[in-house]
């Protein structure tokens, strides 16, 4: 069995349960909030560059996912792009099931977090839960960050890369992970989510990435360029 096929993933849930425990631990979730709620308003994160952040929403991963359905479809017609039929799938797909189904259709939806500021610390009137805390199903719509796991999604081509190309795999790795970030504390800042929401964004697309890049052979076929320059020179 392939040391890495459970190695990474558990690496990665360690990190998730871990980092959690230690934002419980010191009180993070609460502290960093407050550090934007002025009596009760969240002013700081409606200026720039914060509420164009928000506003950028799902654009950029609607783009690159598009772009990866346009790969899947375009390798059924020209031989040339047949390395990309499962990275397009990849791109697709992942959209689909990281930040579409596990994130927003089953837990953003149904796991109950009150958001910051809707918490009584910040002038709510619901009781702040930790995110292992399940709440009432539809009343709170904290975790995960559904803003966040889009932008944590932009590290998608990391995965494509990363065994042809690996230069530009962590340059898409580097991008994507500061777009995250830079996403999170937009939400942070307008009392959207807390921090554990986001790291549980960004973990949840990883992981879900982590499966379908096993599942659907990336880490057996290399793609793109690497694949192009094995081909035998036509005469």
């Amino acid at each position: 069995m392939n040391r890495s096929l459970w190695l990474e993933p558990a690496l990665v849930v360690s990190f998730l349960v871990l980092s959690t425990a230690l934002i419980a631990w010191c009180g993070a979730d609460l502290a960093l909030s407050a550090l934007f709620s002025m009596d009760g308003t969240w002013t700081v994160g409606y200026q720039f560059p914060w509420k164009a952040l928000y506003r950028l929403d799902r654009t950029p991963a609607m783009i690159l996912a598009l772009l990866g359905l346009g790969a899947f479809i375009a390798s059924f017609f020209r031989r040339d792009l047949l390395h990309w039929r499962k990275s397009g799938a990849f791109l697709v797909l992942l959209l689909a099931l990281g930040p579409g189904l596990i994130v927003n259709a089953v837990f953003k939806d149904h796991w109950g977090r009150p958001r910051p500021r809707e918490v009584v610390q910040f002038g709510g009137q619901k009781q702040f839960l930790h995110p292992w805390q399940k709440g009432i199903d539809g009343k709170g719509r904290s975790f995960p960050s559904g803003h966040a796991s889009a932008a944590f999604y932009m590290t998608a081509p990391f995965f494509i890369y990363r065994r042809s190309n690996k230069r530009l795999a962590r340059i898409w790795l580097a991008g994507g992970l500061i777009f995250g970030v830079l996403m999170s504390i937009a939400r942070i800042t307008q009392g959207g989510h807390f921090l554990s929401d986001n790291l549980w964004a960004w973990g949840m697309v990883h992981l879900t990435a982590l499966v379908l890049y096993y599942c659907l052979g990336l880490d057996r076929e290399p793609s793109g360029q690497q694949q192009i320059e094995k081909r035998p020179c036509s005469s």
